[in-house]
């Protein structure tokens, strides 16, 4: 067994004060870890962070003034030692992946039981990320959807007409400056207004401003 100058310490942040307790209980009952603060909102949770800088905190998701996500983003923002385990009631694995990708580094089911939060607060302290099991496979699908280009490819030819048209180029100064016929030009028209769903220049310059299209 860890000696307790060696013991993770950690600070649990949940507005249920008996899940809260029996969060703490059960850290503090594994001998392994030494709960240094309780808080019951995001505001007092961040600012037990800040004072113990522990090494982990586990929060709760929903939580008064900053929920979770707020104090995992405040934690990576004012680069504090601190490793953020997120107890939720959801385990969608778009809120899973929205977690870890603001840097929370383990996100665990409130259903988990207190021996599984032990190992995951242990895990997280070295490092390491934790994911419920069950939802491995869903979020290895979130990652690969995500992965996927958000928008359409477009071609070096769509792309000069699109960017003449935020010039506020016309369809002759296109062609003309292209040195295509004006023909040519109205087709990369239409192919663009297809593939960014629109049936205009002005939208087809604002819709491309939203994906990211032009610079």
């Amino acid at each position: 067994m860890l000696t307790s100058e060696r013991r993770i310490e950690v600070v649990v942040i949940d507005d249920h004060p008996f899940f809260r307790d029996g969060v703490s209980r059960g850290l503090t009952n594994s001998g392994l870890i030494t709960v240094v603060a309780e808080a019951e909102n995001g505001r007092d949770g961040l600012a037990a962070i800040a004072e113990h800088r522990p090494q982990v905190a586990v929060v709760d998701y929903q939580l008064p003034d900053l929920d979770g996500i707020a104090i995992t983003q405040a934690v990576v923002r004012d680069q504090l030692p601190t490793k953020v385990l997120l107890l939720s009631a959801i385990t969608d694995s778009a809120v899973v992946f929205r977690a870890l990708e603001v840097g929370a580094s383990g996100y665990l089911s409130k259903d988990a039981r207190r021996a599984e939060i032990v190992d995951a607060v242990l895990t997280v302290s070295r490092g390491k990320t934790v994911v419920p099991p069950e939802l491995a496979g869903s979020l290895a699908q979130e990652i690969r959807l995500r992965a996927q280009p958000t928008g359409p490819v477009l071609s070096e030819r769509e792309l000069q007409v699109l960017r003449g048209f935020a010039r506020g180029q016309s369809i002759p100064q296109l062609a003309k400056e292209l040195y295509i016929g004006a023909s040519t030009v109205k087709t990369h028209t239409q192919r663009l207004y297809e593939k960014l769903g629109v049936s205009d220049r002005a939208a087809a310059v604002a819709e491309a401003m939203r994906r990211g299209l032009l610079e």
